[in-house]
This record gives structure tokens, sequence and C-alpha cells, in this order.
């Protein structure tokens, strides 16, 4: 259908786009299959977190297309004032009748049934800036003063409005991609190092001043210390792959989402896709990944200047750290962060977020040779 759109020469990753949609297909199947439970409990409608799942999907779709129209170099133009609008965003969930609280963080704005999550907004605007200042002042990296610390400097002020929330598991996945950017662009490792040991501090006050942290880094240890508690859900979680084995119990089949795994539709909806379809189909899902991080990392070697190449390597770091925080928390290999799946966990903000951003990853791709 897109050969119709597009000559050849400027015509997007079609590989590419087949994997996102076989993602979100698959995201669309699971969402259903591990929460019709739920939602016939909650909502006395068994396809109500299917229903806006598709909707969401339509959304996130219609925001990729859109993206893929738009040549990414839009996007350095306009990079400030999408961060100061993201800024705004976060500021503005911190108020008090604005933001709205949900598991026991301050994280949504919205009217009703619909809301946005704008640390969502923050990671996808926060890239798009720090790869127009990278492409910029890439030669000024290695100065502490005038490339490496104004950088680090707009990530950490991002990060402690998240944290203000506070919602650790987003907050990480943006500084760390961010991160990614900057060595990338050539930062010094010295530079690095000092950050290191600051973050380690920083990262230790974090997790001693909420005691809720403190539980989850036990219950990561040992969950069968608390097997009703704080180490429910992982103990669940490993409860659904174990019995998953090589073929898995079958589609719509799991016993886990009968109110034993909590909410299994979002964060652990990757433990559902392993007790459905077992090794053979978690496994799928993982090379999919894969095959999208290298197709990602493919176009940003390949992209004709420094903001494309930052901009596509940055959005397959943010899709990249976010899948494996998130498998690792499933498998019990981490501890629970609260990172959803991309493409496959449910929700409105995150899924439609990072449709777009594959749709300017996309884009970059119709400025290469693939």
């Amino acid at each position: 259908m897109f050969k119709k759109w597009f000559h050849y020469q400027d015509a997007p990753d079609y590989t590419l786009f087949s994997v996102i949609i076989i993602l979100l297909v698959i995201g669309i199947v699971m969402v259903y299959s591990s929460s019709f439970i739920w939602a016939d409990y909650k909502y006395a409608d068994t396809m109500f977190f299917l229903k806006r799942q598709l909707l969401f999907s339509i959304v996130g779709v219609g925001a990729m297309i859109l993206m893929i129209f738009i040549p990414y170099g839009t996007w350095k133009k306009y990079a400030p004032t999408l961060l100061f609008i993201c800024f705004l965003l976060l500021l503005a969930v911190l108020i008090p009748g604005i933001g709205i609280v949900r598991g026991g963080a301050q994280s949504w704005i919205g009217v009703g049934a619909f809301s946005i999550q704008p640390s969502e907004f923050m990671k996808l605007g926060l890239i798009i800036y720090l790869s127009a200042y990278l492409a910029s002042y890439q030669k000024y990296i290695t100065s502490l003063k005038k490339g490496f610390l104004p950088a680090i400097l707009l990530v950490f002020t991002a990060f402690g409005l998240i944290m203000l929330q506070p919602d650790l598991g987003t907050g990480v996945v943006l500084v760390l991609t961010c991160m990614m950017l900057i060595f990338v662009a050539g930062a010094k490792i010295s530079h690095f190092i000092s950050l290191g040991i600051l973050g380690l501090l920083g990262f230790v006050f974090l997790i001693v001043s909420a005691p809720y942290r403190i539980s989850r880094i036990t219950a990561f240890l040992n969950p069968w210390e608390d097997p009703l508690g704080d180490g429910f859900q992982i103990i669940q979680s490993l409860y659904a792959i174990g019995p998953g084995g090589l073929m898995g119990v079958g589609l719509g089949k799991g016993l886990q989402k009968y109110f034993y795994l909590p909410e299994p539709q979002t964060d652990f909806i990757f433990a559902i896709v392993a007790e459905e379809t077992g090794f053979i189909g978690g496994s799928f899902v993982i090379l999919l990944f894969i095959f999208l991080f290298w197709r990602g990392i493919k176009i940003a070697l390949e992209a004709p200047d420094a903001f494309g190449r930052f901009l596509a390597l940055g959005i397959v770091s943010m899709l990249a750290i976010q899948m494996m925080i998130n498998v690792s928390v499933v498998i019990g290999l981490i501890p629970v962060t609260g990172i959803t799946l991309p493409f496959l966990s449910y929700g409105g903000s995150s899924l439609t977020l990072t449709l777009a951003s594959v749709g300017i990853l996309l884009n970059i791709s119709k400025y290469t040779r693939l």
C-alpha cells in the first residue's frame, strides 16, 4: 500500500513498518487475552480494554503515518518549542486539581476516562531537543562547561520533575536514553565516571527516601519472604512463565489473569505471553524487538546528517531500554519498575507516543539506502 504513496527512492523501510504492525497486532490480541476476566469483573464488559486499545492503536497508527510524511528535519527547527511544551506539561501535572493520581503517582492529566501522561511526551521531546543540541554542539561535548554540563543539567531537570510525581521507571528510561546519546556524541569517559558516582549516591538517596522502593528491592532479592505482599507480583509472574513450557498452555487459556497477577494487561503482559504461547511465543516477540532495533541502528548509521543519526539512535535506544527493563522485571532479573512493554502493553499515551516515535524513525529511513 505504501508503495503507491512514495517514490522508490524516498520510500520508508517497509520491513521495519511490517515488524511494527506485527508487534502491534500481537499486543492487541494479548491485551484482550490478558484482560477479559478483569474487564468483565470490573466493568461488566469483557472487551473493555480491547476496545480502548484498538482506539489507541488507531490514533497511534494515524500519528505514525503522519510522522512518516513530515520531514524529520522539521523537528530540529521546533525542538525548543516542543521541549518547552513538555516542561509545561510536567509542571502542570504536579498542580493539585490538574494532575490525576493513579497507583500512588500523580502522572496524568485528563478529563473523564481519557488522559495523557506528560512524562511520555517528555521522553520524545527531550530526544528531539538533545539530538538537535548534539548535532549543533558536538564539537564541544568533550568540554565539561561548554557541552557536557548543559546537556546533563537539562536531562536531570526533566528527571527531577518526573521524580516529583513520582515515576522512577520512566525517569530511568529517559536518563539512560539521553546518556546513550551523549556518550555516542563523544563525551569523555572521565565525565561519565564522575557523573556515575554522583548518580549512584542520588539513586541510593531516592531508594532510602521512599520505603516502597526499599520494599521492592528486598522483594526482588527474596520475593518468597513476603509472598502475599511486596513479593506477590514477581512470584505470580514466575508462576505464569513456568507452566508455559515450550508451546504454552494455549491462547486465552492462561490462569494467572484470573486475579492472581494484578492488571496483567499492562506491565506484566509479557508474563501472559510466555504462559499462553510458551518459550516459542516469548522468544518470537523478543526476536521481533531485536530485529526492530537492528533495523533502527542501520537507519541511524545511514542517516544523511548528524541530527538524523542522533534522533534515530535516541528513538531506538528508548525502545530498547524500555523493552529490556520490562522483560527483565517480568522474569525476575531486576526489581519492579512500572515500565510498560512497547507496542504490547495496554495504555494510551505510551502506545501513541511509541508509534509516533517509530513514525519519525520511518521518515528518517526514507533518506537512507537500506
